[in-house]
Parts: structure tokens; sequence; C-alpha cells
């Protein structure tokens, strides 16, 4: 997508009203009740449909992992306690501004792109986006996802960055992210940045649309995943 392309709002086409030709009314009132009816089932708005990058990820028990660094976590009930191999921190994620919406934006043709008002988000973009990568990487990781929570002292954490380049939306053709990605240990100086450029084919509509998003998510966390585990052993390159 770039900065020039022409967005234009699509709706749903309200229902038609169809003019006949009326029969004498017996009364005035009558006329203003048939006209209210009338006017009331031309204006009703369609319905909207909100859509989740994350409802459709697993989320594994932190119990089934096996410690790396030594922390642990207290359980809900503080009765007990699970250990947890990593601390992450996934920072909110930059996306391009004529994505940064709640409405879908798709791609309908060479340049241009149309803003669904009745497909959306359950949230803004960038937070659904954030929230669906952090819940992937917790459940392949077996970890604690730490942003604006306190760690305990000495506690190694990952620290990671997305930047969107491209979020494109073609129903019934595909779903494309572009991410440029970083997995950085807090306090020291070892970084990878990397990024993945990651295509799924889709069937028609808008369900279809979402679920190669959700894919291409997995798919991310699974190269930021492996992408930890090597930083933790000392490993480097993407």
């Amino acid at each position: 997508m770039t900065s020039t392309s022409p967005v234009r709002r699509f709706m749903a086409a309200p229902p038609s009203c169809v003019r006949k030709r009326a029969a004498p009314l017996a009364s005035p009132v009558a006329l203003t009740m048939a006209l209210t009816v009338a006017l009331a089932g031309c204006t009703s708005p369609p319905p909207e449909h909100f859509y989740s990058l994350s409802s459709a990820l697993p989320v594994l028990p932190l119990a089934a992992t096996v410690p790396a660094s030594g922390a642990t976590a207290a359980n809900a009930t503080g009765a007990a306690s699970t250990a947890a191999p990593y601390f992450i921190e996934v920072l909110a994620p930059s996306v391009p501004p004529q994505v940064a919406r709640s409405q879908l934006v798709v791609t309908s043709g060479a340049g241009r792109i149309d803003l669904l008002e009745q497909e959306r988000w359950a949230a803004p973009l960038g937070a659904e986006l954030g929230q669906a990568l952090s819940l992937a990487l917790t459940a392949r990781l077996g970890a604690i996802d730490v942003f604006r929570t306190p760690t305990p002292e000495h506690a190694a954490i990952y620290r990671i960055s997305t930047s969107v380049q491209r979020f494109e939306s073609a129903p019934g053709q595909y779903a494309l992210l572009d991410v440029v990605w970083s997995v950085r240990l807090a306090g020291s100086p070892k970084v990878l940045t990397c990024r993945s450029e990651l295509k799924e084919q889709v069937a028609p509509g808008y369900d279809a649309l979402v679920a190669g998003h959700r894919r291409a998510v997995g798919r991310l966390a699974d190269a930021i995943g492996a992408a930890v585990r090597r930083l933790a052993s000392g490993g480097a390159g993407c």
C-alpha cells in the first residue's frame, strides 16, 4: 500500500424502496402511518460484523514447559508456583496509517483500497495485532508477557518490537503481513533484527480473509519465538 492510494468508504446498499401509486387512504392519519413504516424500512442500517486476530489462536499451559531462566510465577490462588522459561515484553506494534483503524481495509484494484464500514476489527488493528502476537508467543514459548508489569529483580526479559510495513487484504485472493521485527535482551546490547513477509492464500469471504491473517500472525510468532530461543542460547542471525 502507498499513501497515495485513494480510499473509498464502502457501505452495504440500504434496502431499496419502490414507489407505487397509492390508492386513496381513508384518512390523513392512516397516510402518515403508512409513510412512517415505509421510511423506517428504507433507512434500516445494515448490520456490522466484528473480527478478531486472536480468537482462534491456541494457548498452551505453562506447566507443560521446561524452565530456562529459573524464574517462577505464582498461580491465581497463590498456593503454588509454575516455572516460566522466559519473560517477554511485546511492545505495541507500529502499523501503517492507512490500516490503523477499526474498519477492514481491502484492496479492490490497482492502487485502490476500500474502507468497509460494516466489517470491523474488534479493536483498532494495532491493538488486535499486538494482542494476537502476545498470545501466540506466550503459547509457543510458555512465557509470560510482562509489558507494563513489574518483574523479578535480575530477570531476563526479551523485548519484542514490530513495525508493520504492509498489511494487505485482498478478499478471495490473499492476506499479506510484512513486518520488520527485533528481539532484544533488556539491559544488553544483544539484539536480533529480522524481516518476515508472510502471504496466505484465502477463499472468498471476510471470514476466510481474517483466518488468513491469523495464520500469518501464527507464522510470525513462530519466527519470533525461534529468535527468542536463539538469543537465549547465545545464537545470532535470523
